[in-house]
């Protein structure tokens, strides 16, 4: 009688208990996320958003893990504002040839409360290595992960623009939100 309690505990019970900590892909809301980017000049700074992202991660809700991630945006979809400015934002990316900037996680690594983010990111046809650091928020039927990272604009071969003969900053600044039922 034992035998068949403890078959029937590992038959049925045992498979129940791993489909709880389950991988599961999650894509992220599209009225709830967003990406921005910042660019600095001395007399000014621009900011511009994009809710025309598309990100998908690979999660274990259980172990509250994020084992990949990857995230593709139109950076014609970028708004700061300003239709004009937006316009030669675009020239100045090639947005006709290169309409698209992909990320895939190569690793995730828990930081404390954040995760660094590793992958490869492609802009402009250029392909580089990043780190992005990411703050996920856990609740019960939602996971929002905020987080930042920065690009050098001349590592993905963009010609900077000038105003006043001043180019801006090399260093472009991006943040994100990303929202996920669960």
């Amino acid at each position: 009688m034992k035998i068949k309690i403890l078959v029937a505990f590992i038959v049925f019970l045992l498979p129940a208990s791993t489909l709880f900590s389950q991988t599961k892909k999650y894509v992220a809301e599209k009225g709830d996320s967003y990406i921005t980017y910042k660019i600095t000049h001395p007399l000014h700074e621009v900011e511009a958003k994009s809710k025309n992202d598309y990100c998908v991660i690979l999660a274990d809700t259980a172990k509250k893990e994020i084992k990949e991630v990857a995230v593709q945006v139109d950076v014609t979809s970028f708004d700061s504002g300003n239709s004009n400015r937006d316009s030669h934002a675009m020239e100045v990316v090639n947005a006709i040839t290169y309409p698209d900037a992909q990320f895939t996680s190569t690793s995730v690594v828990p930081q404390g409360d954040s995760l660094e983010v590793n992958g490869k990111l492609t802009f402009h046809g250029i392909t580089r290595h990043i780190s992005l650091e990411v703050f996920p928020s856990w609740m019960q039927d939602k996971l929002i992960v905020n987080g930042k990272f920065d690009i050098s604009l001349t590592a993905f071969k963009i010609k900077r623009p000038s105003l006043f003969l001043i180019p801006i900053n090399d260093k472009c600044e991006f943040t994100l939100k990303q929202v996920f039922d669960l």
